[in-house]
């Protein structure tokens, strides 16, 4: 018997690869990426040969994601210019790359960034700097509006309409209702309250937030035990928490810390002139436009196809042994300080140590879809980003959507958090399921939401994250992360958002900044803080 394709797709990946999906018509054409998963798996089981030469740099970063670019921005800002950034894939970028066809650019990640908060004044800084912030008034800033995310921002596809925001407004229960109203009444006072030294109790970057008691004892239980200790059961609430814990996360609501789970919604308090705080940054390749700027600004420091395998600490600092895929050979950094801008599970293999297995990551599939055509559908109009409450996807977003005209093809960016089996389990269907299938199921799930784009799509371009982000489990926020934190010693420094626990831009940008301040002081360079 055919499965039911909105059966499926509401079962999540795990009902989906279970039952047969039909594969009789002609395939999809597309393109298939990822992280280069047989360099990294050659990392893991070593093998590369032995440097035949050295070379010195006084810092060497290694790893050009967010954090590892952000740690050479702040270099460069601190007069600092004596140092190498090298990266493992063929561009800079970590998880916030991008890619272009004929009809656009779109992201292959990370594809926004909300309003930053107050005390995220290093982000602001280099926002100005790139001319996202153009000025000021009152003594708060003011964006460029043009590279704010255009009317209608979000969409919900609820009992078959479209509807403005990812709230459902129709068709609820008394006890949705009233569970809506206490979680919106609980959210917003954790998002006012502040402690005795006034800092917020949900700040981000996360290093900025309060440490009262009852607040950190959020995190040593899930966010799913959380909601039930206060009854609220409503299944559209609990729909609705669990689209945030994949969204941000990748990881559902029993398996998050309740601290991520309610900094999600009590965290983000935009700072700015221009009653535009509750507002997104986005461009059509999303974080792309901000990791290719600071790329911009570090030039010829950064060299890419480089595969860092061992760090030590030597007598004068620190090495690092680095095989260049392009010659295939490697050679021997002798640094001053180094800067690790990787994942804990590639970081301790460079290190020579065992990785902690507190430290776990969500697998994602990401497809760029190019349809010929713009979706509709009944109810409110395309939105910037449009999510489904009977798919197991999250949605997509619409790579065109910040043009001044609408019309024509276009590119959705397709979302799924493999969040309903175990990462190791998750990562093994992301790469064993065949391409073909892959794009049956993006298709359908794309016609079950927009049933106009049936013979409306082009191409679907896959994107494979294995470890796409870390998962804030419950303790990892407020005990495993300190922990790494205070295990940090000159001449070897960390930077990653594997160091808040939140795999988000402000995180990655903080800890990058961070290091490279850490860095600076145990050089002696003089520099006034950004943090």
């Amino acid at each position: 018997m055919k499965a039911d394709r909105r059966a499926v797709l509401k079962g999540g990946v795990a009902a989906a690869t279970a039952m047969a999906l039909p594969g009789c018509e002609t395939p999809m054409p597309g393109s298939s990426g990822g992280a280069d998963m047989a360099l990294g798996h050659r990392l893991r089981d070593g093998g590369f040969p032995e440097p035949m030469r050295e070379e010195h740099a006084p810092v060497l970063i290694v790893g050009g994601g967010v954090a590892g670019l952000s740690a050479g921005w702040r270099l460069r800002e601190a007069g600092y210019d004596d140092f190498r950034l090298i990266e493992l894939e063929s561009q800079p970028g970590g998880n916030a790359r991008s890619g272009r066809n004929a009809v656009s650019a779109y992201p292959l990640g990370a594809h926004y960034l909300p309003i930053p908060n107050q005390e995220a004044r290093g982000l602001r800084h280099m926002l100005r700097q790139f001319g996202m912030i153009v000025g000021d008034r009152d003594g708060k800033p003011l964006y460029d509006p043009l590279q704010l995310c255009a009317d209608l921002q979000e969409r919900l596809l609820w009992q078959g309409k479209w509807q403005e925001g990812l709230v459902p407004k129709t068709g609820l229960s008394a006890k949705d209702r009233g569970d809506l109203a206490a979680f919106d009444r609980a959210m917003a006072d954790f998002s006012r309250r502040h402690d005795a030294k006034g800092r917020p109790a949900f700040a981000i970057p996360i290093a900025y937030s309060a440490q009262d008691a009852d607040l950190l004892a959020l995190d040593r239980i899930s966010f799913a035990q959380w909601l039930d200790d206060r009854g609220w059961t409503s299944p559209v609430l609990r729909a609705h928490a669990r689209y945030a814990c994949r969204d941000d996360y990748g990881t559902e609501p029993a398996e998050v810390s309740a601290w991520a789970g309610i900094h999600y919604f009590a965290s983000r308090r935009g700072f700015t002139a221009d009653g535009a705080g509750d507002n997104e940054l986005t461009w059509p390749e999303g974080n792309a436009r901000l990791t290719r700027l600071m790329a911009d600004r570090l030039g010829q420091r950064v060299t890419t196809g480089q595969a860092a395998f061992r760090v030590r600490r030597d007598q004068h600092g620190a090495t690092a042994d680095v095989f260049d895929t392009g010659t295939g050979q490697s050679v021997r950094y002798r640094a001053d300080a180094v800067i690790l801008a990787m994942p804990h599970f590639i970081a301790s293999r460079l290190l020579g140590e065992t990785p902690d297995a507190a430290y776990s990551y969500a697998p994602w599939l990401i497809a760029n879809v190019t349809v010929d055509r713009a979706p509709a559908g009944k109810g409110s109009a395309l939105a910037w980003d449009n999510v489904s409450a009977s798919s197991a996807s999250l949605g997509y977003v619409v790579a065109t959507h910040q043009s001044a005209s609408r019309e024509g093809p276009t590119v959705l960016t397709w979302y799924m958090a493999l969040s309903d089996m175990s990462p190791a389990n998750a990562r093994r269907v992301l790469i064993e399921r065949s391409d073909a299938d892959w794009r049956r199921l993006v298709r359908d799930d794309l016609i079950g939401m927009n049933p106009d784009l049936d013979g409306a799509i082009r191409s679907i371009d896959l994107w494979k994250w294995g470890h796409a982000m870390i998962r804030p489990t419950p303790g990892f926020l407020w005990q495993v992360a300190p922990a790494q934190r205070a295990a940090i010693r000159a001449p070897i420094f960390r930077a990653h958002s594997d160091l808040s626990g939140l795999s988000l831009f402000e995180e990655a940008h903080y800890q990058g900044m961070a290091a490279a301040e850490a860095a600076l002081s145990s050089l002696g360079h003089a520099h006034e803080t950004l943090l």
